[in-house]
C-alpha cells in the first residue's frame, strides 16, 4: 500500500496547543535551507537604527530581493514536494501510486528503495535507474542523514534531489524538484511598507548560563535550542520581550507570534534574524525583514512554532504577508 506523504500526518498536530493553526529548529535540512537565513542587515550598538528612512527602505529591500533569490534557488524552499517517514525497513520509492514514497512524475515508475535498520540508512537504486550523488552513477549506498548538523548525502535524478533527515527520534526522507510547479510560478511576496517604526532598539539580558529553549514544531515533537538571553524593546511606548534563538556567526534568531497572525499574515508566525547584542547588550529588531516560515510554501517543510512566550500581543504590521494558502 503506497505510503501517504507527511502532510497527510501533519495536519493540526501540535499546533492548535500554540495557535490554532500552523506555522523544526532543524528548518533547514541540512541541504539548500534557500532563505532561512535572512540577515539582518544592521549592526548593534545602533548602527541600523541611525540610518535615515531612504537608507533604511534601501537595505530593506536588498534584504529582500537576497531572500527573493535564495528562495528562488534549484535547492531553496520552492522546490520542497515530499517529506516521507523512514521507519525501519524498506522503503519503495519512484513516480508509480504502489510506492512507499511516491515522486514526481519525472521519476522512473520504480526507482529504488531506502532501507533503514536501527538508525542505519541505506539507498538501492533499480537498474537503469539514473540515481547519481556527486556526479557519479549510484547503485547501493550508505546514507548519512543530517544528525547534528552533518550534511546529509543528497541522491540527484533529473531534476528530483532528496535525501534523509533526523527528527529527534524519527528519520524522513526529504524531496525536492527544481522543476516544482510553485518555484515556476512564484512571483514574490506582498509586503507591509517598510516603515522605520518597526526599526526598533533593543535590550539583551543574557542568561547564564544560557536557557535551554524547548521549542515546538509541525511535526508534533518538541527540539531543544539555545536560548541566550531575553530581548525587551518597546512598540508604541509599551514595552514587550522576546527569546531569541543562538546562531552560528553574529546574529540571534526569534521565532515569533503576533496579532496578525491567521489574519495578515501565517497563522504560525514568522522568522526574523537580529544581530547579536554588543558587550552593553544593545542591539536593533527589523520587524520589516520579518519572514515566513517555509510551511507557507509547502506542507513538507519541519518548521518551529513560537513558544508561548514569543507570542507578541500587538498588530506587527511590518514584513512579509501572508503567501498563497495556509498549508499548516
Amino acid at each position: 500500500m503506497p505510503r501517504r506523504n507527511i502532510v497527510a500526518f501533519i495536519g493540526v498536530v501540535g499546533i492548535a496547543a500554540a495557535f490554532g493553526c500552523g506555522g523544526s529548529v532543524s528548518v533547514g535540512g541540512g541541504v539548500g535551507g534557500g532563505g532561512v537565513s535572512a540577515g539582518a542587515g544592521a549592526s548593534a550598538g545602533g548602527v541600523g537604527m541611525a540610518m535615515n528612512a531612504d537608507e533604511h527602505r534601501r537595505d530593506v529591500e536588498e534584504w529582500y530581493q537576497g531572500r527573493i533569490k535564495r528562495l528562488e534557488k534549484e535547492d531553496g524552499w520552492l522546490t520542497l514536494v515530499g517529506l516521507f517517514p523512514l521507519p525501519d525497513g524498506r522503503h519503495t520509492f519512484g513516480s508509480a501510486d504502489d510506492n512507499e514514497c511516491v515522486f514526481p512524475k519525472s521519476a522512473p515508475a520504480h526507482a529504488g528503495a531506502i532501507v533503514v535498520e536501527n538508525g542505519a540508512v541505506r539507498l538501492e537504486a533499480e537498474p537503469g535507474a539514473g540515481l547519481t550523488s556527486n556526479g557519479a552513477p549510484v547503485d547501493k549506498m550508505d546514507l548519512v542523514t543530517d544528525k547534528d548538523g552533518a550534511d546529509p548525502t543528497l541522491i540527484t535524478l533529473g531534476t528530483i534531489r532528496f535525501y534523509a533527515i533526523d527528527r529527534p527520534g524519527s528519520l524522513y526522507l526529504r524531496v525536492k524538484d527544481s522543476a516544482s510547479p510553485v518555484r515556476k510560478e512564484f512571483k514574490g511576496i506582498e509586503r507591509f511598507p517598510v516603515t522605520k517604526e518597526w526599526l526598533v532598539a533593543a535590550h539583551l539580558e543574557r542568561y547564564n548560563p544560557p536557557k535551554k529553549l524547548t521549542v515546538p514544531n509541525v511535526l508534533g515533537f518538541e527540539e531543544i535550542s539555545e536560548c541566550p538571553g531575553i530581548l525587551t524593546f518597546k512598540v508604541h511606548d509599551k514595552e514587550y520581550r522576546l527569546e531569541p534563538m543562538s546562531q552560528e556567526g553574529d546574529e540571534l534568531w526569534i521565532v515569533f507570534g503576533d496579532a496578525t497572525n491567521g489574519d495578515a499574515t501565517y497563522g504560525g508566525g514568522r522568522f526574523v534574524y537580529i544581530p547579536d547584542a554588543d558587550a552593553d547588550g544593545n542591539t536593533v529588531i527589523d520587524f520589516n525583514k520579518s519572514y515566513n516560515p517555509p510551511c507557507v510554501f509547502t506542507p513538507y517543510a519541519t518548521c518551529p512554532l513560537p513558544t508561548r512566550e514569543n507570542v507578541l500581543p500587538v498588530r506587527v504590521e511590518a514584513g512579509e504577508k501572508m503567501w498563497g494558502e495556509a498549508h499548516h
